[in-house]
């Protein structure tokens, strides 16, 4: 197949998927979804993933309908599917279908889809531009919720400016991108915002300090501003897509580019793990 749609048990062609309108999803966006990258048709940090799906959906009450090893082993049936190895793997959890009601519907079961579609690997070593927006979302960002029209105000927003990406800001602080997590080097020394409910707790993000601390390069979690962002020897961000990109522009003005082989340790060491997690030999370039 192309492609693939997965709702409650049936399958088919994205485009020729139907969802009942009384799916809560429709209503409140009441939901959580988690997503990653697939390459050799194996899954990149699925259990990570999967931790993350089931802390996000116990935060917002919700309980999934299978175990985790039971969703586990359906995504990686499904990913089989598809004819390309190399696919963006995205599954969410509404509430249920029912009336529609602020209030939780009682007795109803949760609904389960999944999109697949192929997706090569990207270019990380890509320069990319950023634009700064004012945080005005809610204060549970550390859930991975359905409730993205704030993110996608933001991302439009930068696109419209030439831009890859928007970087939220709360006052001076900066806390993530709309859909990525932000983070600098400074004088050799990684930093990033703590997760805290400012920002989701990115499996790329985690992944990124493991392989600084494998690296040996020293690691900060503490919130930095706007002016230091502006000021910092490299500008990251990173998402279980892109891994780590860095950053040219941001608000038009050129930045980075003070720690060009630092920064290159980092990106090399995250994309060879990936390589080994997927079985893939280094030597396959990614996507330009």
């Amino acid at each position: 197949m192309k492609n693939l749609g997965y709702y409650n048990g049936e399958y088919g062609l994205i485009e020729e998927m139907r969802i009942p309108m009384n799916d809560r999803v429709c209503w409140f966006g009441d939901g959580v979804y988690d997503a990653g990258p697939c390459a050799n048709y194996i899954i990149y940090a699925l259990d990570e993933h999967i931790d993350r799906f089931f802390n996000s959906a116990a935060l917002l009450d919700m309980t999934p309908g299978l175990t985790k090893t039971e969703l586990a082993e359906l995504l990686q049936g499904l990913v089989c599917k598809l004819d390309s190895p190399s696919q963006f793997v995205y599954w969410q959890l509404t509430r249920g279908t029912a009336e529609r009601n602020h209030a939780f519907p009682e007795k109803v079961a949760p609904n389960l889809w999944v999109m697949l579609k192929p997706a090569a690997i990207e270019n990380i070593y890509e320069k990319v531009k950023l634009l700064t927006v004012e945080d005005t979302r809610f204060f549970h960002c550390n859930i991975k919720t359905l409730n993205l029209l704030p993110n996608v105000m933001a991302s439009e927003k930068a696109k419209q400016a030439g831009c890859q990406e928007a970087v939220f800001h709360r006052g001076e602080q900066v806390t993530e991108g709309s859909h990525s997590n932000v983070h600098i080097f400074k004088n050799g020394l990684f930093q990033t915002a703590p997760t805290d409910n400012l920002i989701l707790p990115g499996i790329a993000r985690k992944h990124l300090i493991a392989q600084c601390k494998t690296l040996g390069i020293p690691v900060k979690e503490m919130p930095f501003t706007v002016k230091e962002m502006l000021d910092a020897d490299e500008v990251m961000i990173s998402s279980s897509s892109i891994f780590c990109k860095s950053a040219s522009h941001i608000n038009n003005q050129r930045v980075g580019g003070k720690a060009p082989e630092l920064l290159q340790r980092l990106q090399d060491s995250v994309l060879a793990a990936f390589y080994q997690a997927v079985s893939l030999d280094r030597s396959i370039k990614a996507s330009a």
